[in-house]
């Protein structure tokens, strides 16, 4: 799902796709990986000092939005 034959940006795929699954809560026990390991519930931190990486951000996060969609996706059919 995160990577094809063609991709040349799949560290960064991988990265976000790690975020997702010890960031997603699961319904077995009713917390997220990174809950079960670290104790505390893992966090974004964004601190954004400038307006010209606001549009960064801003990007950042509907590519998070929209690799959590495909990622629940696919762990819902699994």
């Amino acid at each position: 799902m995160f990577i094809n034959h063609r991709q040349k940006d799949w560290p960064e795929w991988l990265i976000t796709a790690k975020f997702v699954v010890n960031n997603k809560t699961y319904s077995a026990i009713k917390v997220s990986l990174f809950m079960v390991n670290y104790k505390r519930e893992l966090k974004m931190r964004v601190n954004i000092k400038r307006k010209s990486k606001v549009e960064k951000v801003i990007e950042f996060a509907e590519r998070i939005k929209k690799i959590q969609k495909k990622v629940g996706a696919v762990l819902r059919k699994t």
